[in-house]
This record gives structure tokens, C-alpha cells and sequence, in this order.
């Protein structure tokens, strides 16, 4: 049965003591790393099978892997429809990886090791606190045990919901299949889609004006990407929105803006023609309302995406960049790095020495993360188009949402994908796996390589700006 826990922290003293025993936090962060990878070596293995495609062919590798990669990571880039050309199996393949890659591998681990009622170690504790994104190591366990029962509970609603839709259409088997899948794919920002069977690569196009389906959809969407210490906040404090720590304050404020700007803007963008051309005002206003969801990392999309004007894909690579919120199944550099570059440049207009939200002070470290996490993401996409574009002569705007889209970990594409080359293929898989691992992980990873002892050097200005 699905339990809330009252509470999720234990006392400073006591969680000093953890912070204190010798485990490197880089260990952790490693293993996650080679988890990842190991899940989609896997999974890769298991696509190139005759057994995963409708025609019992061996899928080549290199498709293969990016199929793995794109599940595992929960993007949603695809070189072949799903439905069309994967088999039964290949699809639960496909499937399981977005559930393994949406809550997080170690999630599993440790819920395994409950029903197994075996004692659960530190290492344990702290790789799951860094494959979730815990602010503390105490109480992870039952956070473990809270993410399970609570993805069972919000995938079991959607999927229920969606059947009434589905079923009716395809069949009882079928629609149910189907409204687990999509729910799934939903709730872990995955983007992957059964639609192939109306029309290969027509993600949601065909449901674009159903209230009902884009309503659970985007619901699914929006809950997966809050992050699971938002939601353990709000079960355990209510509505009580002054009680919210000041992480899941930034992130209901920053995606609220985001969602209902993102909206206006879209409207504004595409109302008089290009992607919402024909739809009557109310489909415009469901057309703008799920663009806003989905380009936050989910990835479906109800609308052609290749007649939305210029403005509408700049707005739309903004918003991938940015992505879901910390410890989500979402991928992007985060709400909470948005907001906090945000308050800097405010702080800098304002003459203030810190900086302040809530009442509350952000920490320079904090600072520093923020900064390097957009720098990193800035010029790995910059780096990547330059590279693809060179490879396969594709057009700016293709080229910026494909490699926005693979380190967001969204999953949208102006249909370049299945076109481009090995090279770029690989590109794009390095891209989404780091999206999903995370750039303060990679920075994590690769930190004992150099000298971290603190520096006292001469003090000298500089002239920025």
C-alpha cells in the first residue's frame, strides 16, 4: 500500500555523523555513472535481437544503441517509429528502460533489498542520495520506498484514465498495453509513443484535440517533472506553502511561470498561422498549453513542429534547455538553475552583495554550480551543432533542437534524426546521456583528476561586463 511518510529528515547530529564516515562522494556518483552505461549496454544488446523488430532482423548497432540511450535517458529521439518497426518485445524492452532510466536505477536497487529484507549500506545510501538528488542522506531510504509506491500509484491513475480512451479504440488487450505505455513514457518525461499505428512518427497529432488525453498527458508530465522531493514536501506539509523548503518554493514558483508563460507565448507566436494553423481557438489554446508541458523534456508533440515559426523554436529550445526540476525524471539544466542565475542578475540590478529568496540567503557554492552548469550545457550544444552541422549539412534550425533536445533529454526533432549520420547518431548519444546523468555529475566524476586543495593565491581584479 502506497504510505506518505510524515517526514523525511533526521536530526543534524545524526546526519553530520553520515556525512562524516569515509565514503568519497565521487564513488558514488562513479558508480552511478557505470550503472547508467551498464543499463544501456544492456538494453542495447537485447534491441539488436531479431526478436525486437517486427521483421526479425538484426538491428544494426549503432541504432541500436541510440534506441537503448534515448529510453534509458528518457529523451524520446528516435531513428525508427517505435510501433512500426519494434516487435512486442522489443517494445517492453523499450518500456522497461524508461522505467529503469525515470526513477533512477539505485531507486530499484534499494526497494529490492527492502522486499528482500536485507540491511541496506552506506554506500547504498549515499548512491542513491546522488542518483536522486537528495539534500541529505538521512531518511533515503524511505524516500526510496516513497518514489516506488508514489511512480506505481501516479502511472496506475494515468494509465487507468487513458484506457478509457484507448480501449475503446484498439481493443481491451491492446488498450491497455497501450495506456501503460504512454503512461509510463509520460510520468518519466520519456517522449516515447505508440501513435505509429495511425501514422509512423506522428507522435500525438492524431489525439491533438482531445481534452481528455492531452489533460492526463500533460498532468503525468508536469507531476514527473516537479521532482520527488517537491511532491514528499507537499505530502507532508499540505498547502501550506510557507512551510515549503526553499528548493520546492523556487520550483513550484519557476514552473508555474514557465508553464502558464510558456503558454502566452506560444499563443502569441503561432496563433495567426504556421503550427496552430486551422485549429479553432479553443484547440489553439490546448496546442499552446501542451506545447508549454511538453517541451520541458517530455517530448510528445500534437502539432507539426516543422511549420512553427522561427520565434516558436527559439522559445521552444529556451524552454528544453531549462528543462524539469531537480531529482525529476526530467532532464535540462533545471528550474532551480534557471531561478538562481535569475536572482544573481536581479541581485547585480538591485547592488546586493548575496543573494536572496524567500527570505532566505543562496549560498555561493550554489552560485558557482549554477554558473558552470549553463556554461557546460552552453557549449557542449554549441560544439555539437557546429559538428553535426559540418557532417550532414543540416539547417540551423534542425540542428539546434536536435542537439538541444538529445542534452535536455526531451526527445523532440524536427524529423532530422532517422536521416542523419553514424557520426552525428554517436554525437547525439553522448549528449543525451550526459543530459540525463547531469553536468554537476560528469564535473563530480571527473573532479579527483585534479588538484582540489584550497588555493590561496595573490587577490587581483578583473574588468568583466
Amino acid at each position: 500500500m502506497f504510505h506518505i511518510p510524515k517526514s523525511l529528515k533526521i536530526s543534524d547530529k545524526a546526519e553530520k555523523k553520515l556525512q562524516s564516515l569515509p565514503v568519497s562522494r565521487s564513488s558514488p556518483t562513479r558508480i552511478i555513472v557505470i550503472g547508467y552505461l551498464a543499463i544501456i549496454a544492456v538494453g542495447t544488446i537485447l534491441l539488436m535481437c531479431p526478436i525486437s523488430s517486427r521483421v526479425r532482423i538484426v538491428t544494426p548497432l549503432v541504432d541500436a544503441l541510440f534506441t537503448a540511450t534515448s529510453a534509458a535517458c528518457v529523451t524520446g529521439l528516435v531513428v525508427f517509429d517505435t510501433y512500426t518497426y519494434w516487435s512486442l518485445f522489443g517494445q517492453i524492452v523499450i518500456l522497461l528502460l524508461i522505467q529503469v532510466g525515470g526513477i533512477g536505477f539505485m531507486t530499484l536497487s534499494i526497494v529490492s533489498v527492502m522486499f528482500m529484507r536485507r540491511k541496506i549500506s552506506l554506500r547504498h545510501r549515499f548512491m542513491m542520495k546522488e542518483s536522486v538528488s537528495a539534500p541529505q542522506v538521512g531518511g533515503i531510504v524511505r524516500m526510496a520506498r516513497f518514489i516506488f509506491f508514489g511512480t506505481l500509484m501516479f502511472e496506475g491513475i494515468g494509465a487507468a484514465l487513458l484506457a478509457l480512451r484507448l480501449c475503446p479504440q484498439n481493443g481491451l488487450a491492446k488498450g491497455i498495453y497501450f495506456a501503460i505505455f504512454f503512461a509510463v513514457s509520460a510520468f518519466c518525461n520519456a517522449g516515447f509513443d505508440l501513435m505509429g499505428q495511425v501514422q509512423p512518427f506522428s507522435s500525438l497529432t492524431s489525439v491533438a484535440s482531445d481534452p481528455l488525453f492531452n489533460g492526463v498527458v500533460m498532468a503525468l508530465i508536469v507531476i514527473g517533472g516537479l521532482g520527488f522531493y517537491v511532491w514528499a514536501d507537499i505530502a507532508e506539509n499540505r498547502f501550506r506553502f510557507c512551510r515549503y523548503k526553499l528548493n520546492s518554493k523556487l520550483v513550484l514558483v519557476t514552473s508555474g511561470v514557465l508553464l502558464l508563460g510558456g503558454a502566452v507565448l506560444f499563443g502569441l507566436l503561432e496563433w495567426n498561422g504556421g503550427a496552430f494553423a486551422g485549429g479553432s481557438p479553443w484547440e489553439k489554446c490546448l496546442y499552446a498549453l501542451f506545447q508549454s508541458v511538453t517541451v520541458r523534456t517530455a517530448g510528445f508533440n500534437t502539432v507539426d513542429l516543422s511549420q512553427m515559426s522561427d520565434g516558436g523554436i527559439l522559445l521552444t529550445c529556451a524552454l528544453m534547455l531549462i528543462g524539469g526540476s531537480p531529482g525529476s525524471t526530467a532532464g535540462g539544466i533545471k528550474t532551480t538553475t534557471f531561478a538562481v542565475l535569475l536572482l544573481t542578475i536581479l541581485s547585480e540590478l538591485k547592488n546586493k552583495r548575496e543573494v536572496e529568496c524567500f527570505r532566505r540567503r543562496i549560498g555561493e557554492e550554489v552560485l558557482r554550480q549554477a554558473c558552470s552548469i549553463f556554461m557546460l550545457y552552453l557549449s557542449i550544444i554549441l560544439a555539437a551543432a557546429l559538428a553535426i552541422s559540418a557532417m550532414d549539412g543540416i539547417g540551423l534550425r534542425a540542428v539546434l533542437v536536435e542537439t538541444v533536445s538529445a542534452i535536455g533529454t526531451v526527445g523532440l526533432s524536427l524529423g532530422a534524426t532517422p536521416g542523419l549520420s553514424s557520426g552525428s547518431h554517436l554525437i547525439l548519444i553522448l549528449m543525451m546521456f550526459l543530459g540525463r546523468v547531469g553536468g554537476l555529475t560528469m564535473l563530480v566524476v571527473f573532479s579527483d583528476l585534479y588538484d582540489t586543495s584550497p588555493s590561496r593565491l595573490p587577490l587581483e581584479g578583473i574588468t568583466v561586463g
